[in-house]
């Protein structure tokens, strides 16, 4: 059911699709990076990362990347993966660790890798080592309060929805949009963008209202996409956190009617993003190549989103035929 309506989505999608000549080179990079690190993956487990190609997410999202930038693009991606599957599952990290987990983690992003926590060492704190040094050597430092910013959102929003599954308390519709905008991590891609064009926002133009609608409508739109992909996962282990299962409780409608009802939404969002994106004002020659830049990227996390889930070993019911 849900592979047929992934499906329709993307043929509903305008955005162009788009890959790096370099995704499969740097997914078997990727590979040995991950042996190399020393991370205590099991057969399974590591056999699992390697089919989820997250070297080409990280090329559908930014496609134009060199090769060198974009092994550090899906060292990152993987990194955010794996503490994705920490957090998740009947296995994950307790809102305690998960706290720990974000200082550290900022600590390093913010003070370099000589801050040490001890919520947060060994081969994940290795990767994200290796993954941070050279947008920390090349990017100015107000990108990367932008960027360690963004991180603490997200690990703040996994914090929150881990305590609300440990609480047994699925959120509303609302509520749930406004948390998935952080637990989605689009909003860490989004100033990689800007590493991988080279092109640093000033923060003013980075915030304006115009560019952060657009950055909020596009993480709705891959985060829905994402949700109706992992609705079955979601269902066994999420503790309803997912916009299916919320608007079907909300409504009290059977799933599959709330999986529609999530698609026509989702539609809807989408004619209004090509609106939106297309109203985006002049900032000036100066500014302006680097705003598009930055808007075709934004507009890739979305189509780069849809096309991976479809492709990815991650989500089987997504590629189901």
């Amino acid at each position: 059911m849900t592979a047929a309506v992934l499906r329709a989505l993307r043929s509903d999608c305008p955005i162009a699709p788009g890959i790096s000549p370099h995704a499969d080179v740097v997914q078997g990079w990727l590979v040995g990076q991950l042996d190399r690190l020393g991370l205590p993956l099991d057969p399974a487990t590591r056999q699992r990362l390697v089919r989820a190609g997250f070297a080409r997410y990280a090329g559908r999202l930014y496609p134009d990347a060199t090769e060198p930038d974009l092994r550090v693009l899906t060292a990152l991606f993987t990194w955010f993966f794996l503490v994705d599957d920490a957090c998740d599952g009947p296995d994950r990290l307790t809102p305690e660790q998960i706290r720990a987990l974000r200082d550290g983690t900022l600590a390093l992003l913010r003070e370099g890798p000589r801050a040490r926590h001890p919520g947060f060492s060994g081969p994940l704190r290795r990767l994200l080592v290796q993954a941070w040094r050279e947008p920390r050597r090349r990017m100015p430092a107000r990108w990367r309060l932008r960027f360690a910013d963004a991180v603490a959102d997200h690990l703040d929003g996994v914090a929150r929805e881990s305590a609300a599954t440990t609480a047994g308390r699925p959120p509303g519709v609302a509520e749930y949009v406004r948390l998935r905008r952080a637990t989605s991590a689009a909003f860490v891609s989004y100033p990689l963008i800007e590493f991988a064009a080279r092109r640093p926002l000033p923060d003013a133009v980075y915030h304006h209202p115009a560019l952060r609608r657009l950055a909020e409508l596009a993480n709705d739109l891959l985060s829905w996409f994402n949700d109706i992909a992992s609705l079955e996962r979601d269902r066994a282990t999420g503790g309803g956190h997912n916009l299916v299962l919320a608007v079907a409780a909300e409504r009290g409608v059977p799933l599959p009617v709330a999986v529609d009802l999530v698609a026509g939404h989702w539609r809807a969002e989408m004619s209004r993003f090509s609106a939106l994106r297309a109203a985006v004002p002049s900032f000036g020659p100066a500014l302006d190549e680097a705003v598009t830049a930055h808007l075709d990227g934004v507009a890739a996390a979305v189509r780069g989103t849809i096309d991976w889930t479809l492709e990815s070993a991650r989500y089987p019911a997504a590629v189901a035929t």
